[in-house]
């Protein structure tokens, strides 16, 4: 199994002097292809500023990243959005979805914007939508949606084309417990498909469904463990 994601030594700071805060300590993490890895942690612990370094979105202070083979820190900002766009797919908590884009059109936007042309885009986001049960949204734009089904709009976005790394910070956070579990089974299978995925969860019963818990204290990686099979198994 080959890494998909690999952390080495990797800290980040916020501030200096007498504000300084040490949001990430020394944190190494590999996550290979098929493999969904579940960080757990109180808040402040540096659960989502490790799903930013991950993603390319923050810039460790220092240490490693990489991403399929290749060293984040050789990209410049265009390389490394390129690398993001095509190879990482990300779900927020904010959702970032574009207000004047409906459903569809948010879904299909990093597929457009990676070149491909606008009609089989739109044919596989409402494909990725359909997933999620909202093919019949596909039309509206986001403040005619609700919290969760944005919620699932952000999923579907993340997952849709051939991204090879799924990064979710609480992506269940605004879905009932029944939505939430079909989401869960929606990575799980993902991963089992060949992607890596990294999963930012409060909830103990979802991250009981990774192949592997990370847990974060204080920015520092306290232990790694893994659930009984029958709970890491795909859904």
């Amino acid at each position: 199994m080959s890494a998909m994601l690999r952390l080495l030594n990797v800290s980040r700071t916020h501030g200096a002097g007498a504000t300084k805060v040490h949001a990430l300590r020394g944190v190494s993490l590999e996550i290979g292809e098929g493999e969904l890895v579940a960080v757990v942690g109180p808040s402040g612990s540096g659960k989502s500023t490790l799903l930013g370094i991950a993603g390319t979105l923050i810039v460790p202070t220092q240490g490693s990243v990489e991403i399929d083979g290749q060293s984040v820190a050789e990209l410049n900002p265009t390389a490394r959005a390129e690398l993001r766009r095509r190879r990482v797919g990300v779900v927020f908590q904010s959702y970032n979805l574009l207000p004047t884009l409906t459903a569809s059109e948010n879904v299909s936007l990093p597929l457009e914007l990676d070149g491909r042309p606008a009609r089989p885009a739109r044919a596989e986001a409402v494909a990725a939508l359909d997933a999620m049960g909202l093919a019949d949204l596909a039309d509206r734009f986001p403040d005619q949606l609700s919290g969760g089904q944005q919620q699932r709009v952000a999923i579907a976005r993340a997952l849709v084309g051939t991204r090879k790394l799924v990064l979710a910070d609480e992506p269940t956070g605004a879905l009932d417990s029944a939505r939430g579990e079909e989401i869960m089974a929606l990575l799980r299978r993902r991963c089992h498909d060949g992607a890596a995925g990294l999963l930012v969860t409060h909830d103990e019963r979802h991250a009981a469904r990774a192949d592997r818990i990370v847990r974060l204290e204080d920015g520092v990686v306290q232990d790694q463990a893994t659930p009984p099979p029958a709970a890491g198994a795909p859904g």
